[in-house]
């Protein structure tokens, strides 16, 4: 079993190291304050191919494969979980359109959402339908050659700025599950506007807010799978954003490590630099340990995507190990920066907030365990 990057990942890690280092560390703090979004370094991004990594080259993407995306996700978010999360936002947009669109929808929309420079979301979660998607209040009608949509999702990452949105609603509300569809729709359609933008306690430089459809016209053509095929493609679709959130929640665990490192080595306290009491190092050992074996997971589950075969398992533990470790590395990292660390001068405190949001989007930590003990033949 060869644990190596291939020539390929490893060209894509140097290139988002490079990035972040340069373009998106120094702003960081400052996106965090403002709440601004970044919009410069999401335009380079797309002109880097990063929006598109795992889309075929044919409609406009990178073609890379599913260890390539999550690498890139991750080295973002060892500097800015902001910025990773705008991209994983946008790749949720992308891939139920790559699985599941007509040749027709591919062409017209994955261009926008690579080459084009067009944002991209989705749209799932209801004030009353957060884990349980059954429970969806959004209705689609079809009428003639067109559909209308009413309705409204929230927490929807990028909403404000997106253009293209893939979203779920009810076509048949008496067949439960198997009565859900999904459409792709786009910002410019009559109904559609913006509601509410959330003041989150972390991943300031992102903005989520609520969508509104009032009787919004979506075209006929622009259904995504068949009618009632919106539970299963949610479901896959999910597997791959959890496998991206997996991804952010190792780079920020791997960055506060780097920073808590740094730290720990320059402060002297007793005589000699606080890295060097063995409290420390055995808590540096445990970090480092857990990040390991979340980015395994991480990596593993990105591979079995990669090779077509079903990965809800492999997708749920390495978000819900990687969650809970960048959750937990944050806060001992914290710890070692004492009061320093409850202060906005180091990115600790922005970095343990941003961690909070991985143990709850894209299924809370109690979901993940109910799915992956699902898949346990129990």
């Amino acid at each position: 079993m060869d644990f190596s990057l291939t020539r390929e990942q490893a060209l894509v890690q140097k290139m988002m190291r490079s990035f972040t280092e340069n373009e998106v560390k120094p702003i960081a703090a400052e996106i965090d304050r403002t709440h601004q979004y970044p919009a410069e370094n999401v335009a380079k991004l797309f002109q880097l191919g990063v929006m598109g990594m795992t889309v075929p080259k044919e409609y406009g993407g990178m073609g890379a494969d599913q260890v390539a995306a999550a690498i890139c996700t991750e080295e973002l978010a060892k500097a800015c979980a902001s910025t990773s999360d705008i991209v994983a936002g946008h790749t949720l947009c992308c891939v139920p359109i790559v699985e599941h669109g007509t040749e027709e929808q591919k062409r017209k929309y994955l261009p926008m959402l690579t080459k084009g420079g067009v944002l991209g979301g989705m749209g799932i979660t209801e004030p009353n339908a957060g884990s349980d998607a059954s429970k969806s209040q959004t209705e689609a009608r079809l009428e003639g050659d067109h559909y209308v949509i009413n309705g409204s999702k929230i927490f929807i990452t990028n909403g404000p700025e997106a253009g293209v949105f893939v979203i779920f609603a009810m076509t048949d509300k008496t067949k439960g599950n198997k009565g859900l569809s999904a459409f792709i729709i786009e910002s410019s359609f009559p109904g559609f506007s913006i509601g509410k933008v959330e003041d989150k306690m972390g991943l300031h430089g992102v903005h989520t807010s609520e969508i509104v459809f009032t009787d919004m016209i979506v075209p006929k053509e622009n259904l995504l799978g068949k009618e009632g095929a919106g539970f299963k493609i949610c479901m896959q679709t999910l597997d791959t954003g959890r496998i991206g959130i997996a991804a952010q929640s190792l780079g920020i665990a791997e960055g506060a490590l780097e920073e808590a490192i740094a730290y720990t080595k320059g402060r002297v306290q007793f005589g000699k630099p606080i890295s060097k009491f063995q409290n420390t190092q055995f808590t540096f050992a445990d970090m480092a340990m857990r990040i390991e074996a979340a980015r395994l997971l991480t990596y593993q589950a990105a591979s079995v995507k990669e090779s077509g075969a079903r990965c809800t398992k492999q997708a749920a533990m390495a978000k819900l190990s990687a969650s809970e470790t960048a959750m937990w590395v944050t806060t001992k990292a914290l710890q070692m920066f004492g009061g320093y660390g409850y202060t906005n001068d180091y990115p600790m405190e922005r970095m343990m907030r941003d961690a909070k949001i991985t143990e709850i989007y894209e299924g809370t930590s109690e979901i993940q365990r109910i799915v992956i003990s699902a898949n346990m033949g129990l």
